[in-house]
């Protein structure tokens, strides 16, 4: 083999990550020592992205988009992984069944809102300013805002094909603005509260030398002395847990394919796309799993660290936000930048009024951390999710991280009809106002869900 710079396949992939790795230290220092930008509060990853997105666009960066996809893709799944094989303790750090039904309940109640506001936002424009609008095209926000550019471009390929001009990159510039609506949003909110006194930020000089040895280290955990580094063995689980989830979504998907083609083309999609939550599910088996062996004496030691599994997770979020903010790609939206920018303004306002009444009631003894962590991942993704959250909650306290995974478990089965409801509201006029009713009718019932066990 040919270990030169003249083998591009071989370096490329370090220089790549090299550039990344130049961005952090960059922003690191960028926030550390400007004022302007520490008052902030914007977190180095996101500052990072931004660097790079910019970079990219004014051509004195060439970054591999593919790459940026591929780590933006996996690092959801292996960061979910890591934090559920964390050991379980009895504190603030776990929630309840009542709790994912809530966050469910939640997610899709958003899903919901932002449907009917995208809906009545592109009906109002096709009848009253442009007749040739397509009309359900305000389905696309809850898509992009609350599903991420994986879904969004999914249905705004079919609504392309449906006869919506453009649709493909509609759907994908309202998913990157979401993202953007949840790093800007989200730093401006936090930054309010922080001068408000509501939320106390945990920044590196709160957390110098808060790691002792009971924090790093469980009782009966396996020795630093044994013949495997500790660190090893904590990635050597998660990547077993995820090569795992892929050949079971791999089976699973290939079945539907031979057996059922018709089912197999709508489910696929969303067995791939929300691998992190079957990731998530099987490493919280596996730490089940270990624990029934230590009890039975079949094992005498732990094996995972809850410490190292944090900083991997954190490892990972880092480097999908910086690469999926890297990632945005607006395409020519000629033509259609009113009803967008109108749609995307309604979009946040709307999602940010309705997560904050919610997480008040649902969240009681975290209110903070619920909602930046539902606000970022229901106008972004669950990176943005992740990284506004580890702000006031590096170390993953409070059951807001662990929600955004549970909670998405549970509105699956929640969100279903909604998958329906977007593939008949092009069918016709008739049918996009059919679909308003029934979306605003499925709100309120999710809201209700929401609500009983308060009231009661």
């Amino acid at each position: 083999m040919n270990y030169s710079a003249e083998n591009v396949q071989l370096w490329n992939v370090v220089i790549q990550f090299g550039v990344i790795a130049f961005l952090v230290v960059v922003s690191n220092i960028v926030r550390l020592k400007v004022p302007f930008v520490k008052k902030t509060l914007m977190p180095t990853s996101v500052l990072a992205g931004f660097l790079l997105l910019g970079f990219k666009y004014i051509n004195v960066i060439k970054i591999d988009t593919n790459m940026l996809d591929m780590v933006t893709y996996h690092g959801i799944a292996l960061g979910f992984i890591a934090m559920s094989l964390r050991v379980s303790k009895k504190d603030a750090s776990t929630g309840g069944a009542r709790t994912a039904v809530d966050s469910g309940a939640l997610i899709v109640s958003t899903y919901m809102i932002q449907g009917v506001l995208g809906l009545v936002v592109s009906l109002v424009i096709g009848f009253v300013f442009i007749p040739d609008f397509f009309k359900a095209s305000g389905l696309l926000l809850p898509m992009g805002f609350g599903q991420g550019p994986g879904q969004a471009n999914n249905v705004g390929s079919s609504y392309e094909m449906l006869g919506f001009v453009g649709g493909k990159s509609y759907a994908l510039a309202i998913a990157a603005t979401g993202f953007l609506v949840a790093c800007i949003v989200g730093v401006i909110y936090l930054n309010v509260q922080a001068r408000r006194g509501k939320i106390v930020r945990q920044d590196a000089k709160e957390l110098s030398g808060s790691v002792t040895v009971d924090h790093f280290q469980d009782k009966d955990e396996m020795p630093i002395s044994q013949s495997i580094d500790r660190l090893s063995i904590q990635v050597a689980l998660i990547i077993l847990v995820y090569a795992f989830t892929f050949f079971v979504i791999w089976a699973v998907t290939s079945l539907l394919g031979k057996f059922a083609p018709g089912v197999a083309a709508s489910i696929s999609p969303l067995f791939w796309g929300f691998n992190f939550i079957f990731g998530s599910l099987f490493g919280g088996l596996l730490r089940i799993i270990l624990s029934k062996f230590r009890k039975a004496k079949i094992m005498q030691m732990q094996y995972q660290n809850n410490y190292l599994l944090s900083r991997i997770s954190g490892l990972f979020f880092d480097a999908m936000i910086i690469c999926g903010i890297a990632s945005i790609d607006f395409e020519d939206l000629s033509g259609l930048w009113i009803p967008f920018v109108i749609t995307c303004v309604v979009g946040c306002i709307g999602s940010f009024i309705h997560i904050k009444i919610f997480c008040r009631k649902i969240y009681k003894s975290y209110e903070e951390e619920g909602f930046l962590a539902m606000f970022g991942m229901l106008t972004g993704t669950i990176s943005s999710g992740i990284l506004l959250v580890r702000e006031i909650d590096p170390d993953f306290k409070t059951p807001a991280a662990n929600n955004l995974v549970t909670g998405s478990g549970v509105a699956i089965a929640f969100g279903a009809p909604m998958l329906i409801l977007i593939s008949l509201a092009p069918k016709s006029t008739t049918m996009a106002f059919v679909v308003l009713g029934l979306l605003a009718a499925y709100y309120c019932i999710l809201c209700g869900i929401m609500l009983f066990k308060r009231k009661k």
